[in-house]
């Protein structure tokens, strides 16, 4: 009895967190233009224009381009920093683990008014490639976070070994190093893709008044009245985040990208 009182319980409580989740996909199968759930009419039309109205398809082309190089420029800037840090065991290395840390940890909008003033002063205010830069800064904690935790995992006889048999650095991180941090590294690019392609504040602050991401465009979108396309936006940054999260889960061991201690480790 015990049992089945607590599959319900948690089953009422996943039906509880998913249910704005099931209103906001409802609405974006309306066969009109209404904001109704239940939904009146089925129709997909409104997924469909997301690719065929050029504005909401050239906002998509820019938040998959600025999640693209963003996480890639995070996951670049996070490899040599994390290598660093786990080879220079030093109580001052720990401030530049501070320092990649610290953007993701302050409220948003703070690190966005920070990067505004900062572009602003340079004179670079506006350019796309600076929204690049700004959520490469804003998301490098999370491949560093996950980089950090892959190369701790490495045992580091393997390191010596390489080394007494005549290996250069570069040929240690080479052939022993990244395959053995490879999936830590995707995983890391994934976390910054997803997050970036749905962050709004840092790339409004930035650019928002020349490139328009797809956050950017429901937001500017609301001045002219709800249409179900902003729902059918939602469910598409739904479905792909969990998407890249279920692959990371099949092909890594997500419980250690989280954190987790695991059996062998304790």
């Amino acid at each position: 009895m015990t049992s089945a009182l607590s599959k319900v319980y948690f089953f009422l409580i996943g039906l509880f967190m998913a249910l704005p989740m099931i209103v906001v996909a409802g609405v974006s199968v309306n066969a009109k233009q209404t904001l109704a759930f239940p939904p009146k009419g089925f129709s997909l039309s409104w997924y469909g224009e997301i690719f065929l109205n050029p504005e909401w398809r050239n906002a998509l082309l820019a938040s998959l381009t600025l999640a693209i190089l963003s996480a890639a420029l995070a996951v670049a800037i996070a490899l040599p920093l994390a290598w660093f840090l786990w080879r220079r065991i030093a109580p001052w290395a720990n401030i530049f683990q501070l320092l990649g840390v610290a953007p993701f940890t302050l409220p948003p909008v703070i690190t966005a008014l920070g990067l505004l003033t900062f572009w602003a002063t340079t004179g670079f205010y506006g350019q796309p490639w600076t929204a690049v830069v700004s959520h490469a800064i804003f998301f490098v904690t999370l491949p560093l976070v996950t980089l950090s935790l892959g190369f701790t995992a490495i045992d580091r006889s393997l390191v010596e070994a390489a080394a007494t048999m005549g290996a250069d650095d570069k040929t240690i991180f080479r052939t022993v190093v990244l395959p053995l941090i490879l999936p830590y590294i995707v995983s890391g690019y994934a976390f910054a893709f997803v997050l970036s392609l749905n962050e709004y504040i840092v790339a409004y602050m930035t650019v928002g008044f020349i490139m328009e991401t797809l956050p950017i465009k429901i937001f500017n979108a609301l001045r002219y009245g709800y249409t179900p396309t902003m729902a059918s936006v939602t469910i598409l940054f739904v479905v792909t985040a969990a998407v890249i999260f279920s692959l990371v889960a099949r092909f890594g061991d997500l419980p250690k990208l989280l954190g987790a201690m695991s059996s062998d480790d304790t």
